[in-house]
This record gives structure tokens, sequence and C-alpha cells, in this order.
């Protein structure tokens, strides 16, 4: 009895044994096979089965509006990133930001959403991610830029500054491009290493809705001619008063440092697509500021 008691405990450990090197030696292998084994419906049936009260949504599906395009982050109550594709007939027309105002986004929860009294006497301003003037053609298109869904706090003076000219800059190009598509964001980065030299991410939240407040903005503009994309520029702005002695060249990053800093591959159909840097065929100078 004894001796088949120990055989058998000897044959189990020998067997756990074997799998146990034989996973570690192979474990890409056994995952393929899991893979293989498990088809697409059966999946499904155990995402159902585990999720039955549907998804956790983080609020990343696309909003759709008359001219800009975004997806929010509901936890810092700012948009991820707000797209448009403008052209020169986008900057021409009759809209007045007079008419517009300000006020949460009916497709955000209230629970998710900033509201005025946020921005009110925080010292920071309702800073556009999809700017008015991109939608001087149309009312509509120029009301729906004034959701807080596309709104972040911004440093007044760079809002009415350099960030200003830089938009200006992307109405500029559509009088040389067929189009310009462009993403625009916030970004919180680093900016302080504690005693132990590791860097740290610190940034102040606003009114009682606790509206992050951004240490960066990031533009991708992307250009077409002849309906095809030929140059593209990415850059990186602190969230910060910027003197009118710095060029916009000085912000200018890769499009990976910005995926990999905001965890969204933009363009994902441009793949292997070879582009210009936009810099190198215009000269990516930002008008004075006046005053």
């Amino acid at each position: 009895m004894s001796y088949t008691r120990g055989f058998f405990a000897g044959t189990v450990t020998t067997l756990f044994a074997v799998g146990v090197y034989q996973y570690a030696q192979s474990p890409k292998s056994i995952q393929h096979q899991y893979d293989q084994q498990v088809s697409d419906d059966v999946k499904e049936q155990i995402k159902r089965r585990i999720l039955k009260y549907g998804v956790p949504n983080r609020g990343e599906e696309a909003k759709v509006f008359t001219n800009h395009v975004l997806s929010y982050d509901q936890s810092k109550k700012i948009p991820i990133w707000v797209a448009e594709c403008i052209t020169k007939e986008h900057a021409q027309g009759n809209a007045n930001r007079k008419y517009s105002k300000f006020m949460p986004d009916s497709q955000i929860l209230s629970l998710f959403s900033a509201d005025n009294q946020d921005y009110l006497g925080s010292g920071w301003s309702r800073g556009h991610m999809a700017p008015a003037g991109n939608n001087k053609h149309d009312q509509r298109a120029m009301d729906d830029t004034f959701y807080l869904s596309n709104i972040v706090p911004q440093d007044m003076d760079n809002n009415s500054g350099f960030w200003n000219r830089f938009e200006m800059y992307c109405r500029h190009l559509t009088k040389r491009f067929d189009s310009v598509q462009i993403f625009s964001g916030p970004l919180v980065l680093p900016t302080e290493t504690d005693e132990k030299g590791q860097k740290l991410v610190v940034y102040p939240v606003i009114g009682k809705n606790e509206v992050a407040v951004p240490t960066h903005l990031y533009k991708i503009i992307l250009v077409e001619t002849n309906g095809t994309p030929s140059a593209i520029g990415c850059f990186i702005v602190p969230n910060q008063p910027i003197e009118n002695k710095y060029s916009l060249t000085e912000f200018q990053v890769s499009l990976e440092e910005i995926q990999r800093r905001i965890g969204v591959e933009f363009f994902p159909k441009l793949d292997g697509t070879r582009l210009q840097s936009l810099c190198s065929v215009d000269s990516c100078t930002l008008t004075r500021r006046q005053g």
C-alpha cells in the first residue's frame, strides 16, 4: 500500500516537474496553442459571463461634433485628444464667438464633467483644444467648441499668447496646403524629482469637480497636398507663459514621443507612410505677439 502511494506520488511529482519544465521552455508556444484552441465565439461568451453588466467605459469612445471629434478623460474631466480637419474655408465666415457660451457637454455624465464654476476664480483660463477661430464658417460649429469637453485649464498668458499664435499658424497652413488635420490635447508629464532622483508627476486640480490642470499641451499637424499626406509636425508646449523669443521649432518632438506619452496611436492607417517634417517644408514661424 505504501509502495503504491509512493509510486503514485512520485509519478505525479515527475509529471508536474516535466510540465513546469516544458512551460518554462516554451511559454509562447503554449500560449499560442491556447489562442488556437479557443474560438472567438468562446472568448465572447467568457467576456459576456465575466462582464455581464457591461464593459467598463473609460470614455474613450469618440464623441462627434459639427467640425471636431474628441475622446474624453472622465477621470481628469478634460479631453484626451481633439481632432479637426480644416481648410481655408473653415476660417472664413461670419460666425462670432460673442454668441457662444461655455457649458457642460450633455454627452458627458455630470459625474464626470467639469462645469464653469470649476474655472471661476481658479486663476486658469478655459483653453480651447479645437479653437473657435477654426470655425468661422458656421456658428453651430463654433458653438460646439465651447463645450467643456473641448476645454482644459490653461495658463492665461499661454492661452492668449503663444498658444493663440500657434492656432493662427495652423490656419495659415490652410493657405498653402489642401487641408490640415490637427490633433490637440493636454499632457501631465514629470516636472519634479524627489530626493531619490525619481521623477514625479505633480499637477493641481481646480473646482469641486477636481478638473486636472495639464503640465503641457500638444499638437500634431498633418498636412495634405492633392489629397495625399505630405508632411507632419508634432509639438509639446509647457502650460505656462512663453516669451516671444521662443520659436515653435524648440518644442518639436517626434510622433512616437507623443504617442508614448499619451498611450494613443495616431494615424494607424498611415503606418509605414513616409512623411516629411513639417518644419522642413514650411518655416514653422509664428506671428509676433502684439503689445
